[in-house]
């Protein structure tokens, strides 16, 4: 699954648009194009890059995370363009209320939680995830995290699987962005490398074919720049969660791979939330069925 890097070094990203805000009832309906005057602009990001689309488009790898000395972390391509198997599942059964994927990849995810009843939204940098999140039906956005998002604090379970919790090669940043998505006491779900650790690098994506058979990677590639990424096991990521003042739900392992929960905590509700009508209080994101499928 595309994890949704932001590019560093970027200016502060555009206001959102304007078919994002949020309604009378403080909900935000998602609009029906990422095209067109008004639009919020994308940003430039490595997962654009051809080796990243030919694999989604083919189904299937090589491709990897690959650092300057040559160590290489294959990406699962062939699980992300399946369906949902048991593990992803052990996570989205724990979903509540509307959910948001972040870096939904070609949208497995998505697909399944719509059949499960959950309204959902992926999000992902790559046109090219995108798109295929919308061809199984789900609804997605060309976004990064860090960019405005509709429903901003009104999300009832944000996932950030398939190593996702690497985007931008900060898990504390992450989490405090996270907290600001979530609504009151909301569920973030987050898939750990198996191994405790916790490291942070700078990447290229790789399909493997650099100099192999006396060839070369495409130029899209081979002259991308290298983006921070982050690898961290479950007690590093408890460790910073505790310091974000998060509290663990849950913690599991599933085909190999390993989850956990946190929730958001409870905070007062300002004065001006403690007037509002239960129908505003209880309101969350609404997901436009006008998104192309």
């Amino acid at each position: 699954m595309s994890t949704t890097v932001p590019s560093s070094g970027l200016a502060a990203p555009a206001p959102a648009d304007p078919a994002e805000a949020p309604d009378a009832h403080g909900a935000a309906a998602v609009g029906s194009t990422e095209t067109g005057p008004g639009a919020a602009p994308t940003r430039a990001a490595p997962w654009g890059a051809d080796p990243y689309a030919n694999a989604l488009r083919t189904g299937r790898g090589p491709l990897f995370l690959r650092r300057n000395d040559g160590w290489l972390l294959p990406l699962d391509v062939e699980r992300w363009c399946s369906d949902a198997g048991s593990a992803d599942l052990s996570a989205l059964h724990r979903c509540e209320g509307p959910v948001l994927d972040i870096g939904c990849g070609p949208g497995r995810l998505v697909a399944e939680l719509a059949s499960l009843g959950h309204r959902a939204l992926g999000i992902d940098v790559s046109e090219a995830a995108v798109a295929r999140t919308r061809g199984l039906g789900g609804a997605a956005l060309v976004r990064s995290v860090f960019d405005p998002l509709p429903g901003e604090g009104r999300w009832g379970t944000l996932l950030l699987l398939d190593g996702n919790i690497g985007i931008g090669g900060d898990p504390a940043a992450l989490l405090d962005r996270a907290a600001g998505l979530l609504g009151v006491g909301g569920l973030l779900i987050a898939e750990t490398a198996p191994v405790d650790v916790d490291e942070r690098v700078r990447v290229r994506l790789d399909d493997g074919r650099d100099g192999a058979d006396g060839g070369t990677a495409p130029a899209a590639a081979h002259d991308a720049e290298p983006f921070p990424w982050a690898r961290i096991g479950t007690p590093a990521l408890l460790r910073h969660a505790r310091a974000g003042g998060w509290l663990t739900a849950d913690q599991w392992g599933a085909e190999g791979r390993t989850f956990v929960s946190l929730r958001r905590p409870g905070r007062e509700r300002s004065a001006r939330n403690s007037s509002q009508s239960a129908e505003s209080a209880n309101s969350a994101p609404v997901i436009s069925s006008q998104l192309p499928k």
